[in-house]
């Protein structure tokens, strides 16, 4: 009788692996766990520069000597003309190491805390979620070493640049589309984390980051604005370089470009999402 009654008062869990939520279901369970939210955020912060002497002066310490070789490399061996170089690079140098490390750690977060998915039932989105989030701060941070580099190089800081925070959350918001999107493949296929490894690299050169628009062929052109990153790193160039609020046609396409990559990358993780214990 005692096993009955344990058995018909058990609860029934949303989260279970044979069930699956509906979307308001998984944004309940979000903001329910919140706490683990915070957590998480907080334990990907301080791991990142755990084991590292230098800890957070990496982010001062990356771009600057990034900037120092590419400035050397195409401002004098491939000699296009370019107002201070420096900030041209490093207002989109800083979004991109946001995505590309967000997007790759992101591969093994359901892997990394698959222990705790089998002990506790929580919400599987957290993790990618608390990774883009994580990042986003540091994202942010880094804007202080950035400014400090620019007042270095004499570049104008202009008022535009208020319009930051809203570029960071659209560029945030596709991140973490493709996050979960990669996170949920990865999880069933291991060589998807080799291939984007491979191909993110051909991604930086596809986006003018360290080159201007202007050199790019016109029978080309055509490739690099149909890549999501051409438009939605515009959303820091203007505001840090052209001290100028993005035009509207650059807003509303990033917008486009990050809501897309959210409900793709969503609806990707949610139907794999059930197979996930079998994988981790």
């Amino acid at each position: 009788m005692r096993a009955v009654a344990s058995l018909a008062a058990e609860p029934v869990f949303r989260n279970h692996a044979g069930k699956r939520p509906t979307p308001w279901e998984d944004v309940q369970d979000l903001v329910t766990y919140w706490h683990l939210l915070l957590n998480l955020v907080h334990r990907d912060l301080t791991v990142r520069y755990k084991r590292s002497v230098l800890g957070f002066f990496w982010s001062l310490l990356n771009p600057l000597l990034m900037m120092v070789i590419l400035t050397i490399v195409f401002s004098h061996f491939f000699r296009f003309e370019l107002a201070h170089y420096e900030t041209y690079f490093i207002s989109e140098y800083l979004v991109w190491v946001f995505f590309a490390q967000t997007t790759a750690n992101s591969m093994a977060s359901l892997a990394w805390n698959g222990p705790l998915m089998k002990r506790v039932r929580l919400p599987k989105t957290i993790f990618a979620l608390s990774g883009t989030i994580a990042g986003l701060i540091n994202l942010g941070l880094s804007t202080g070493p950035m400014l400090v580099i620019m007042v270095f190089v004499k570049a104008p800081i202009r008022p535009a640049m208020l319009f930051l925070p809203v570029s960071f959350l659209i560029i945030a918001l596709f991140t973490l589309g493709v996050s979960l999107g990669l996170s949920a493949l990865a999880t069933y296929f291991d060589d998807v984390a080799q291939m984007y490894q491979v191909g993110i690299m051909g991604l930086m050169y596809l986006t003018p980051i360290m080159y201007p628009k202007t050199i790019i062929p016109g029978r080309f052109m055509w490739l690099v604005n149909a890549n999501p990153l051409t438009h939605l790193f515009e959303l820091a160039r203007y505001p840090i370089y052209f001290g100028q609020l993005p035009p509207l046609h650059v807003v509303w396409l990033s917008l486009a470009a990050a809501v897309g990559a959210l409900v793709i990358g969503w609806t990707i993780f949610r139907r794999l999402a059930g197979g996930f214990y079998l994988h981790i």
